[in-house]
């Protein structure tokens, strides 16, 4: 038998060994500068925005007061599943064919419905442009399948198109705005090869805002949010918009907030250098002092940050 002491030293030494080995796992580099846990934090909302409840309340709170003031929306069925409709919100005296606004919400994928975002629509239907906003799954209730939310986004557009005479909408006019997890299906949507994959013209989107998004997915593939989604290298380059860039045939506005994760400024700025750089149109616009949940509200104000930026890109006026 080795002397107490003997036993001891080896102990204290294996111990050391062990939490040497956690503390390098903690420190590696899993993505750029990120350790893990910074990625995962990076991805984390709630960790830049401490008013994220406050400010989701508001959303609730203001759509409640636009229904009031605009009436309910229509409802309508645009897919075979059950989540798969959408409300619609006319445009004010559109005596012609109005332009089409379809709003992309975000939520990580896993969260939000349509009914919090009605108080988006009144600066578009004041402007006479009708406003649709669509359900569509939580990944999770569909096995952590991403490319099923994408299809039903697309789903959604080619709705609108088809059906835009008996909204008198003008199916040549359809605009996409998107938000967080919204904007990159929204640019998933953007970036697709419509003729190829639809048989429907190319341009079916003719403008785009895209607000605070995701634009590649190695990152959330790497991070946290690899838990809920079943990220593989297929649905990774499939659904990296960045990746289709020759895809793109929309004018683009992209946004972000200046007290946004670090993380989502780089996803932003990293998308507009690609877009740039290819020849595509696109403006950036960084909204100093908003964070990721504040910057959504300025589209509800016709000459707030994005409500100015929405109208101007869509070619639309603001009521007076």
């Amino acid at each position: 038998m080795r002397p107490l002491f003997v036993v001891e030293i080896c102990r204290r030494s294996m111990l050391s060994l062990i939490c040497g080995a956690g503390l390098a796992a903690q420190e590696r580099k899993v993505f750029l500068d990120y350790t893990q846990q910074e990625l995962d934090a990076a991805y984390t909302q709630a960790r830049f925005a401490a008013n994220i409840r406050q400010v989701q309340q508001r959303y609730a709170l203001n759509s409640d007061a636009a229904r009031s003031k605009l009436g309910a929306p229509s409802r309508y069925t645009y897919g075979a599943s059950a989540v798969e409709q959408l409300d619609v919100f006319l445009g004010a005296a559109a005596r012609r064919p109005a332009p089409i606004c379809l709003f992309v919400h975000g939520g990580a994928w896993r969260s939000d419905i349509a009914k919090d975002f009605a108080f988006l629509a009144e600066p578009f239907v004041a402007a006479g442009a009708h406003f649709i906003i669509p359900d569509f799954a939580h990944v999770q209730d569909v096995g952590g399948d991403l490319r099923e939310l994408a299809a039903q986004v697309r789903r959604a557009i080619i709705w609108v198109f088809r059906n835009a005479p008996t909204l008198n909408g003008d199916s040549n006019r359809i605009y996409v705005v998107g938000h967080s997890s919204g904007a990159h299906l929204a640019a998933t949507a953007i970036a697709a090869n419509w003729t190829q994959l639809y048989s429907l013209p190319r341009d079916i989107i003719k403008a785009g805002l895209l607000v605070s998004g995701m634009y590649d997915l190695r990152a959330p593939r790497l991070s946290y949010r690899s838990s809920y989604v079943k990220f593989d290298d297929e649905v990774e380059a499939e659904l990296s918009p960045q990746r289709h860039i020759e895809d793109i045939r929309a004018r683009l506005v992209v946004s972000f907030g200046s007290l946004e994760s670090p993380e989502f400024q780089r996803q932003s700025r990293d998308f507009v250098s690609k877009l740039r750089a290819a020849g595509k149109s696109v403006e950036e616009i960084v909204a100093a002092q908003y964070n990721h949940f504040e910057i959504l509200e300025t589209l509800a104000n016709p000459h707030g940050i994005l409500g100015a930026a929405a109208l101007r890109l869509f070619g639309l006026s603001a009521a007076r």
